[in-house]
């Protein structure tokens, strides 16, 4: 819903706010539903408690994925002046993203991070590099979280909070780019880009930093360690990344995307991605048998090839799915059936029901195929060790909030709607808490040669994509604040109406 016009007086405000009620109780109720979760919250119950919640901040809710939390009474685009959110502060985020002095530091800042790679947990250097560019910018922050983890603050100090994010872990990965800021780190390398979303997330401070008089709350700017292996945004929960805040953002490079071009869709945006170890062994009766001896081999090769059968007979479709197997061991001894075979790898499915589905149906077809062929199967799901991560669901309207900023900040024709990716990403476990949507910044430039995928040797980014990934974060934020302030305002300037 959007209202463009000033209201003239009070007294017009109130006439106006049962049919504004109205209209926001029906469009909330009418709003589409994830399957995978249930609002708590009833429309006015709710609106009574925005009216508090500048002082009261709300309660992170576990498991909300609906729109119903802290975008229920986010009314876009007018501020408590009653005007509408201009172009004009996005062309002046822009502006400063773009000063010549800015692109120099925020690419100075990637490449240090680059040339000093640093894996999961281990970010020492990289952590010390942020505090040092937040000091600089006189921003608070605490340390540690997560081992190496930052959260920072820029604004008010007041509710309503809202969170940028980005990861800082490198990978394992010797870097095949010859060029001046090659990794000095053998065997280490940022084949994901994660030094060009650290780099971004501290230009965005600055420009926050830059603008924080006209912040109508509070922007939390989480450097997260640990996303390709350790499952960093867990932690990061559970040491409290995410007190106060209502809903949350983070952007990730692609290089499908033409330079600095912003993607994002609605809902289902990236897989849930898990782990399998199978191990089939000879039971012993039939391995003492020389008649009846035990294949492992011929059992564990029956396992995986029945594995396929689960997505081409089982699966539906139009609902995407993938289960993978990448490794296959039996030892190297050619004269000898072993007595253990192992073999492991991948499943990945944008839908909690199917994903879990996909877990149970995997440990039945290796087990059940293991005793066709005498043997035995155990399958490990490595669910003690974090190594499961849920399909990413953008929120509706959280989704809505970034495409409206990315369109102003870089205009229509620079936000690409992007199809689902089986890719998978830790930051869907944010978004398994609060409100929450994941977007991409295009680096594709086939001149300088960044046409290569992440976790490639020869992963490289076009630099220039920077100051607009700076740009886009800070003006998602800063609008963020903006317009959630406006229905607050508005609610408490009519608390009689409620009671």
């Amino acid at each position: 819903m959007k209202i463009s016009h000033k209201f003239s007086s009070l007294f017009h405000l109130r006439s106006m706010l049962p049919s504004f009620f109205l209209i926001l109780s029906c469009m909330i109720s009418s709003s589409p539903q994830k399957a995978s979760t249930k609002s708590p919250h009833h429309d006015f119950s709710y609106l009574k408690s925005a009216v508090s919640s500048l002082s009261n901040p709300p309660e992170v809710e576990s498991k909300n994925q609906s729109s119903s939390s802290g975008m229920k009474s986010l009314v876009p685009d007018f501020d408590t002046d009653g005007r509408v959110w201009s172009r004009e502060w996005s062309e002046e985020i822009l502006k400063i993203a773009k000063k010549p002095e800015n692109v120099k530091w925020i690419k100075s800042v990637r490449r240090r991070i680059h040339e000093n790679p640093e894996l999961a947990f281990e970010e020492v250097e990289t952590s010390r590099l942020i505090r040092r560019e937040l000091d600089e910018l006189d921003i608070s922050y605490r340390f540690p979280l997560a081992k190496t983890g930052i959260r920072a603050m820029v604004g008010t100090g007041s509710p309503p909070f809202v969170a940028i994010r980005a990861d800082m872990d490198a990978l394992p990965i010797q870097e095949a780019v010859e060029w001046e800021h090659k990794s000095k780190h053998a065997g280490k390398m940022h084949a994901c880009g994660h030094d060009a979303h650290v780099a971004m997330l501290i230009g965005a401070a600055k420009i926050l930093k830059a603008r924080e008089e006209h912040l109508k709350g509070t922007v939390i700017l989480l450097f997260q360690p640990a996303e390709e292996a350790g499952n960093g945004a867990k932690r990061m929960i559970r040491e409290g990344a995410l007190e106060d805040v209502e809903a949350i953002f983070a952007m990730h490079v692609s290089h499908l995307l033409p330079t600095a071009v912003i993607g994002s869709r609605s809902g289902p945006l990236l897989a849930g991605c898990g782990f399998f170890k199978a191990v089939i062994t000879a039971e012993q009766s039939r391995a003492l048998n020389l008649c009846h001896s035990a294949d492992t081999v011929l059992a564990a090769s029956a396992a995986v090839i029945s594995l396929q059968g689960i997505i081409s007979r089982e699966a539906n479709p139009l609902d995407s799915q993938v289960i993978s197997v990448t490794f296959f061991n039996s030892g190297d001894d050619v004269d000898v059936i072993p007595n253990m075979v192992e073999f492991g790898g991948t499943f990945r499915a944008f839908c909690n029901t199917t994903f879990h589905h996909l877990l149970k149906r995997i440990q039945e077809v290796i087990v059940a195929q293991a005793s066709v062929y005498g043997c035995s199967a155990t399958v490990n799901f490595f669910k003690n060790t974090d190594s499961i991560y849920p399909p990413m669901v953008n929120d509706d309207r959280m989704y809505e909030h970034v495409k409206r900023a990315a369109v102003d900040l870089v205009g229509p024709t620079n936000f690409k709607v992007v199809q689902p990716l089986m890719g998978s990403e830790d930051f869907s476990f944010y978004s398994e808490v609060i409100p929450a949507s994941f977007f991409f910044i295009g680096i594709k430039n086939e001149t300088i040669g960044s046409v290569h995928s992440a976790h490639s040797p020869h992963f490289m980014i076009d630099e220039n994509a920077l100051p607009a990934g700076a740009a886009t974060h800070a003006a998602i934020a800063e609008r963020y604040l903006h317009e959630r302030s406006v229905s607050i305002s508005m609610l408490r300037q009519d608390k009689t109406f409620l009671t």
